[in-house]
This record gives structure tokens, C-alpha cells and sequence, in this order.
């Protein structure tokens, strides 16, 4: 693959793209194979009459020494620093200023295909408001009961509606029976008033249903008023 050096932006840019290319880390440049590879670069360029521009030339001779300084013998007493530390520098500078003019480039497009419709004249004739306190009034209270409306009933709005226990329909038939021990006509109004629960209530509904259903009792008159009596034939 040939490299064209109008691709690059300059030295850096050219540097970044044979560090990717080589997948080697930026905190530990192979200084020269990269050196050997950017040189390559610079003769292609020449060889194609483009013209190297000067900024070119001058990272090619920080490269060289660099690896001069890396190829000089070190005294192990002496702790000198990395020949490459201010060109790692630059580099990781040059990376984050490509980050961002990129994330600013797109942000910059965003809005180029929007068309703003302009503003509509609408004169300068006053609003006028009819409305008086208490139509303001009347709408807040309005909205206060919707909301309310909408806000679950707490749990103590249930009480006695169900029971933590459901009362057995078995047991209300029993104690309805009961009571034709000691009268030969019981009040229908008479059987809820040891009721203390709503549960108990149906409960007590629903054992005269099943005992009329099986024809264990009469039912006779209306409403509240409606007397039991006891069928001792079921063929009565």
C-alpha cells in the first residue's frame, strides 16, 4: 500500500498513522523502525516531485536523534530519561486536539440539512384574558380532585371490605340453623346482627342462597322483611 504524503497533516499525524499501523504503544515507540518507515515516506514523496514540506524534515531529524540518544551506552548510576518522553508528549497532545476538532466537526453538521421557518408577524395587538379569580380558582380545585382520583386509597380505606381471614360460608349455614332450635320463623334482617365485618356480612348472604338453593329453607315476603323457615322435607 502506498502513502501519500498530501494525506497527512503533518509530521504528527504522519507519526500516529505508522504507530496504528504497526500496532505498537505510543509509550513505547520502536524509534527506529518507525524512523526507517518515515524515511520511506519522505523518498516516496520526493520521488513523485511532491514538495516535503519543512516541518516534515525537521520531525525526521528529532527522530534521528532520538535514536541516537537510545543507541549511546547508559551508566547504570545514571537515571537520564526516556529520549522519547517529548515526543510521546506531543503526540498524545496532537491525538486529543484530532479527538476534538472530529467531535466538534460533527456537532458543526448537525444542523445542516434544518431549515428554521422564520417568524410569523403576528402585530403587536395586547392578549386579552377574560378569565376572572375564580374561574382560577374553580379550574385549581378541579385539578385537586382529578389528582385525587388518581392517587391509590391507602390500605385503612379496606378495612372491613377484606379481611386478612375470609369467614366460611360453611360456618354461617351452621349457625342459621341454630337458630330454628328456638324459633320456628327467623327474620332475615335478624341473621346479620352479629355480623361485625363486611366479610361476615356476604358471608351470611351467601349461606341463605345455598340453602335456599338446596331447598333447606323458605324464603317468604320481600325485602328486609323476608321471614326463614325451616323445610324439614326436601320434598316439601
Amino acid at each position: 500500500m502506498e502513502f501519500h504524503l498530501e494525506h497527512f497533516d503533518g509530521p504528527l499525524d504522519l507519526l500516529l498513522h505508522l504507530i496504528a499501523k504497526n500496532k505498537v504503544s505510543i509509550y513505547d515507540i520502536p524509534i527506529a523502525e518507525i524512523l526507517d518507515q518515515y524515511m520511506a515516506v519522505l523518498h516516496e514523496a520526493e520521488a513523485m516531485d511532491l514538495d516535503v514540506a519543512g516541518d516534515f524534515v525537521a520531525m525526521a531529524a528529532q527522530l534521528v536523534y532520538i535514536k541516537s540518544k537510545m543507541l549511546l551506552p547508559r551508566r547504570e548510576e545514571e537515571e537520564e530519561e526516556d529520549p522519547r518522553a517529548s515526543l510521546v508528549e506531543m503526540l498524545l497532545e496532537y491525538q486529543r486536539i484530532k479527538e476534538t476538532a472530529a467531535f466538534f466537526r460533527e456537532k458543526g453538521e448537525l444542523g445542516r440539512d434544518l431549515f428554521v421557518k422564520p417568524p410569523e408577524n403576528l402585530g403587536n395587538a395586547p392578549v386579552e384574558y377574560h378569565q376572572t379569580v375564580g374561574d382560577l380558582i374553580r379550574a385549581a380545585n378541579n385539578m385537586l380532585r382529578r389528582a385525587q382520583r388518581r392517587v391509590p386509597p391507602s390500605a385503612s380505606a379496606f378495612t372491613g371490605i377484606v379481611g386478612r381471614e375470609p369467614v366460611p360460608v360453611e360456618g354461617r349455614i351452621t349457625s342459621i340453623l341454630k337458630r330454628f332450635l328456638y324459633h320456628l320463623r327467623v327474620p332475615f334482617r335478624r341473621l346479620f346482627d352479629d355480623a361485625t365485618s363486611r366479610s361476615e356480612i356476604v358471608a351470611t348472604f351467601l349461606a341463605v342462597l345455598e340453602l335456599s338453593k338446596n331447598r333447606r329453607i323458605r324464603l317468604e315476603g320481600d325485602g328486609e322483611d323476608m321471614e326463614l323457615t325451616l323445610m324439614h322435607d326436601k320434598g316439601e
